[in-house]
């Protein structure tokens, strides 16, 4: 076999692996922000306040929800007064039947398992922290090959967050993944846009890349 196909072949039983750790998740906690594996509501809030600095307020626009979850992200939509057409992926079935049970009044939100559709934005959370088992060369490779697709997805700018190399050590646990801040900007600046910001601000051990692509004519 080929490089690329044994690479393929290593992100779908990664992906495969990384859908049933969240389905058991959600079947232990149910819809609720552990049950997506994060500490508090209030930090959940606090990550969707960061990732959507990437939208224009007062502006109507498409978004990708990159690994939605049970779908949680709508609410922050609601509260924060966005307009929008929203798209929800998650490789768990069981993540995207809660979602559309939890949404189904929401007309202009849809949950979808095969990928989503081009859109203004894509944002994610937390999709880059738990590794599992995977080695460390190996998931940054299959981050590096999403961040690509979120950027594919997007017309006018994406945003991901990630745990950060700079968390105290004493707390850094094996089986998630801590990547160099300096590293993924830099890489996001030298693929994507020249319009690249870096979050490392807001009280937790992670920071959020939020990329705008320049508007072309």
């Amino acid at each position: 076999m080929t490089g690329p196909v044994l690479l393929q072949m290593t992100f779908e039983r990664l992906k495969h692996s990384v859908a049933l750790y969240y389905r058991d998740k959600l079947l232990e906690h149910g819809p609720t922000h552990l049950g997506v594996d994060w500490n508090s509501p209030e930090s959940q809030k606090l990550m969707f306040e960061q990732l959507l600095k990437v939208c224009p307020p007062g502006s109507h626009f498409t978004i990708n929800d990159y690994g939605c979850g049970y779908g949680a992200l709508v609410d922050y939509i609601v509260e924060a007064g966005y307009s929008c057409k929203y798209v929800g992926f998650d490789l768990s079935q069981e993540m995207i039947d809660a979602a559309r049970q939890k949404y189904a009044k929401h007309r202009w939100a849809d949950f979808v398992t095969d990928d989503c559709p081009v859109a203004d934005y894509t944002v994610a959370s937390g999709i880059f922290n738990v590794r599992l088992n995977v080695s460390n060369d190996d998931w940054q490779n299959y981050m590096l090959f999403t961040i690509r697709h979120m950027s594919d997805l997007s017309k006018r700018g994406f945003a991901f967050n990630v745990l950060t190399s700079y968390s105290d050590p004493q707390l850094m646990l094996p089986d998630l993944y801590y990547p160099n801040p300096c590293f993924l900007f830099d890489y996001c600046k030298r693929n994507f846009s020249k319009q690249v910001a870096l979050l490392h601000d807001y009280g937790l051990y992670q920071f959020t890349i939020i990329v705008r692509k320049e508007e072309t004519s």
